[in-house]
């Protein structure tokens, strides 16, 4: 079997997203958090990572750690798959990841692609909207690490790269694969380094796939793009289906570490059935003193039913924590404390794991050791559903923070049960 394609994501939740989207349009593709791992036979295999907000020096290095590995797997083709708004500050990392894979792929302009349509987030005349507002007017201008502010991702990105950056807007696309293609070699012979295509709608996503897919081409793309490009590249390849595996029991708990009001909400709701504790960053007991005191709330509890541990908070309790350890600290102390705390419930019995947030994620799976999983195909919550292998083997869903119903954490507790 040829490899077709190796993926690398930005964070583990969108590595799983694609990967059970792929499952779910019958394409195998593994799921690797370590670029040391086995990669099983498959047309497609995509990394998580977690280089959305590490410094551009570590973002790189974690991309050409994957992309050795995936060039020794005898990948064809690589790809790097971002977050549908793009996340990023003016340093990067998409601007940058994008420029690594054109020099490494001695290939230009590099094919780029934000946005996710069925999630309310589009790009049009390239400009982002998030919900129906500029992503610059919504919740995302909030976010703690990477705001957007500027919602003319043309302009935005271009002050990742030192390659000019051209739009291949909606009316282009429009016109179809060919008129496309013919306007991105317009495009290079004008020496622009990078493509940014509109997403306006799931019929820009149809035409950019068949764009990239016809193309010798590098894709620095959001879901939906890298979901059906991979699709095209995968089906062509031939493979044979592989048995998805059954959800592990054992006793469940839910880890919540993104903040903004969508977890907030997720965690009221399930907190009318279910036991929750809420760790405060500032306290002065310390990290160590933190994990202690949900280990020990919790002892009591494995088991019998399951419960939340959450570092969430409000934008008040936000900017205490921030004033107190600086932006990215505070994220980091979050992660370690609830990475810990997660290898102290699975070290007590725990077996199944809901987790809440991108950069949680991350440092859950890192602080459990998990090196690969096999991601579970679309259902009633969508995709986030896993199953580790290994020793000890887990079950996780791992979703976005600012995504899902408010009932999504009790939901997929009960998903870990059929």
């Amino acid at each position: 079997m040829q490899r077709a394609l190796g993926i690398v994501a930005d964070d583990f939740t969108g590595a799983l997203m694609v990967a059970g989207y792929l499952e779910s349009a019958g394409v195998h593709c593994p799921v690797l958090f370590d670029p040391g791992a086995d990669i099983p036979p498959s047309a497609v295999v995509i990394a998580g990572t977690r280089t959305r907000t590490v410094p551009v020096a570590e973002a790189l290095d974690q991309l050409a750690r994957f992309a050795d590995a995936f060039a020794r797997a005898g990948c064809k083709r690589l790809a790097y798959k971002a977050c549908a708004s793009f996340d990023s500050t003016e340093d990067g990392n998409i601007g940058p990841a994008a420029d690594y894979l054109a020099d490494r792929a001695g290939m230009r302009p590099v094919l780029m692609s934000a946005g996710f349509p069925r999630f309310g987030t589009t790009v049009h005349q390239g400009y982002m909207f998030y919900r129906g507002r500029l992503v610059s007017e919504s919740i995302k201008r909030f976010d703690p690490l990477t705001p957007m502010s500027d919602p003319d991702l043309v302009r935005f990105l271009g002050r990742q790269t030192p390659h000019r950056i051209a739009l291949l807007n909606h009316a282009t696309l429009l016109k179809g694969p060919e008129a496309a293609i013919s306007a991105i070699e317009a495009f290079a012979s004008e020496g622009a380094g990078h493509v940014l295509l509109d997403t306006t709608d799931d019929g820009d996503v149809v035409v950019s796939a068949s764009i990239a897919a016809a193309m010798p081409c590098v894709v620095v793309a959001s879901d939906p793009l890298v979901i059906a490009y991979a699709t095209c590249l995968g089906r062509a390849e031939a493979s044979e289906k592989v048995a998805w595996p059954q959800h592990v029991e054992g006793p469940a708990a839910v880890l919540a570490g993104s903040v903004g009001p969508v977890v907030l909400a997720q965690l009221a709701a399930f907190s009318e059935y279910f036991p929750v504790l809420k760790l405060d960053l500032t306290d002065p007991a310390g990290e160590e003193g933190l994990v202690s005191h949900a280990l020990d709330w919790a002892d009591g509890r494995i088991g019998e039913r399951p419960f939340a541990i959450s570092t969430a908070a409000g934008p008040q309790e936000v900017a205490a924590v921030q004033a107190a350890f600086g932006p990215i600290a505070a994220a980091r102390r979050a992660e370690r404390i609830l990475g810990a705390i997660a290898k102290g419930l699975r070290d007590r019995g725990v077996r199944r794991f809901v987790v809440a947030g991108g950069e949680t994620s991350g440092a859950v799976v890192d602080a459990l050791g998990i090196t690969a999983v096999r991601a579970l195909p679309e259902g009633r919550l969508g995709t986030g559903f896993c199953v580790s292998s290994g020793a000890v083997p887990l079950s996780l869903y791992l979703k976005p923070g600012k995504l899902g119903a408010d009932d999504i954490l009790l939901r997929a507790i009960e998903a870990m049960d059929l």
